[in-house]
């Protein structure tokens, strides 16, 4: 179970994790000892999945990202497994979410621009045999919450 000085470094580790060891146990309060030791088994609980490089997205060429609402024709495990794959597989896809609701799928893509997103939409979504519907969003703006909510009290 996590406790009070977990959830601090958890907190402190989201919003950025890339600081230093002896930084993030001055931040918590610890010998960088025990911070070094709690983050080793932060990881092997798998409190912390691993760490990631937000990146500008111009940088690397995105010009319009979009929210792709997704339905499928049918349910089975073996349509929402395959589909599950098929996006896995897409380099314009960078996350997606497998929703209970009117749509199976809520799919976060980045393309280059309006037509590359028209001609993705049109090959990864709309002439697969499983989906039925499909409804895209663009994005204007996206900022991700470096806070941490914790719904849970420490031991």
């Amino acid at each position: 179970m996590l406790d009070r000085i977990d959830f601090e470094l958890l907190r402190l580790l989201r919003k950025n994790a890339r600081l230093p060891n002896k930084t993030l146990a001055e931040k918590a309060g610890i010998a960088p000892s025990t911070a070094l030791e709690r983050v080793r088994r932060l990881h092997e609980s798998r409190a912390i999945q691993g760490y990631h490089a937000e990146v500008a997205p111009p940088a690397i060429g995105i010009g319009l990202q979009a929210m792709v609402a997704v339905r499928l024709a049918r349910h089975s495990r073996a349509l929402v497994d395959s589909f599950h794959r098929h996006l896995l597989g897409l380099k314009e896809v960078l996350a997606f979410y497998h929703l209970a609701g009117a749509d199976d799928f809520l799919v976060h893509v980045g393309v280059r621009d309006s037509h590359h997103l028209r001609e993705f939409a049109l090959t990864a979504f709309t002439e697969r045999e499983e989906v039925a519907h499909i409804q895209t969003q663009l994005i204007f703006d996206f900022r991700r919450n470096t806070e941490l909510p914790v719904y849970r009290d420490p031991d």
